[in-house]
């Protein structure tokens, strides 16, 4: 029994001789490839044509990667939002205006990033916001005056002190009196900066016992979670 597209053949052997990909045969006259392999397999392209198909297949590759990146940064546009949507509904429900919160909130930052061994309470971070919140934090919550809040910055050799003083005065909301002298690191010399690197602002409050309790805090509230199971599964046991 002959192929349903038996009739097309001609046309379809016309149409590659004359240098059409096998692809735009099949989407043209709705011919299998598979079929049309076997018809064209004895079909040698002149270098001409072989030269045009290359060419077609670099553009349609090119072309398909950008469909591709299109693709890719739609999807993640769409992530991203969804994202930002969530966390808006989870800081929604939320009473920020609890001090607790805003103080655990501060112990986990403080966990991470705050000075442990140190003789007071500080932190030091090249992220403004972060600092922000710090030393918010420690105003809300444990009542401490700003001219209590001493800066330090940690600088790159090609740095201006004196601009960054005050980009970071302006940032943070820190007078420039409460800036000490700046640190520079030597042997970033003769290296370039980026723009945006601002170097890291060391922010400090000389209570030690605030940077206690914030680590206790932490570390209690992680123990309370990743032992909360546990007990739950004692207490099933002991009933059974």
């Amino acid at each position: 029994m002959g192929s349903r597209w038996v009739h097309l053949k001609p046309k379809a052997v016309a149409m590659r001789k004359r240098g059409t990909s096998i692809r735009d045969v099949e989407k043209r006259l709705g011919i299998p490839r598979s079929t049309l392999s076997g018809w064209f397999k004895s079909i040698v392209l002149s270098s001409y044509h072989q030269k045009i198909l290359q060419k077609k297949e670099r553009l349609s590759l090119v072309r398909a990667r950008e469909k591709a990146v299109i693709w890719h940064n739609t999807k993640k546009a769409e992530r991203i939002a969804q994202a930002s949507l969530s966390a808006t509904e989870t800081l929604e429900k939320l009473d920020l205006a609890q001090s607790e919160i805003v103080e655990l909130a501060l112990a986990f930052l403080y966990l991470g990033e705050g000075a442990k061994k140190a003789v007071g309470t500080s932190m030091g971070n090249s992220d403004p916001l972060i600092l922000k919140f710090f030393i918010s934090g420690l105003q809300k919550v444990y009542r401490v005056p700003l001219a209590d809040i001493k800066c330090e910055l940690h600088l790159r050799a090609d740095q201006n002190s004196r601009t960054l003083k005050k980009y970071w005065s302006k940032n943070l909301g820190v007078p420039l009196m409460n800036f000490g002298a700046s640190v520079v690191d030597v042997r970033t010399k003769g290296k370039v900066t980026y723009p945006y690197y601002k170097g890291v602002c060391v922010v400090r409050c000389s209570r030690v016992a605030i940077q206690r309790k914030l680590l206790y805090i932490a570390k209690g509230f992680c123990e309370e979670v990743a032992n909360a199971d546990a007990r739950v599964a004692q207490l099933v046991r002991a009933i059974a």
